[in-house]
């Protein structure tokens, strides 16, 4: 039997922990852009900013089973099926990019989601890859 004074204990460590880990996975994803966007909600929700870190980077994010280049290729597939999230997938395009995927990855898994999300979605999500790589002065030939 596991007393409560012990589990209060190590709460506050496992959420450093976790803490820590999610800070150092999404600086390796987003560069700056994570923190600012955590940093943006600091004066109206900073709890929705600790969920953002702890759990989607220092929990989903941060797990061994898929390289970061496959999450960031999975993130990009969702947002952009979403359709409402033009932000975040450019976010996460820059992510993408910032872990090693390339530009043909992303447009190809963009392209993918013309057939289950439809062409608008997909149009979408070209132009926003299209917004980064112009920013960036990625380079990419069209494909057949």
């Amino acid at each position: 039997m596991v007393s409560t004074t012990a589990a209060s204990a190590s709460e506050p460590a496992q959420k450093d922990q976790r803490r820590v880990r999610g800070e150092h996975t999404i600086a390796a994803i987003t560069g700056s852009a994570g923190t600012t966007v955590v940093d943006s909600l600091r004066d109206l929700s900073p709890e929705l900013g600790h969920w953002i870190v702890d759990f989607a980077y220092g929990d989903v994010f941060s797990r061994p089973a898929l390289s970061l280049c496959t999450r960031e290729l999975a993130t990009i597939s969702a947002l952009t099926a979403l359709g409402n999230a033009q932000p975040q997938l450019k976010v996460h395009i820059e992510g993408a990019l910032n872990v090693g995927c390339t530009p043909e990855e992303i447009v190809e898994v963009i392209i993918q989601m013309a057939v289950y999300a439809g062409f608008p979605s997909a149009l979408n999500g070209i132009s926003a890859a299209r917004e980064v790589f112009d920013r960036r002065g990625v380079k990419i030939a069209a494909t057949k």
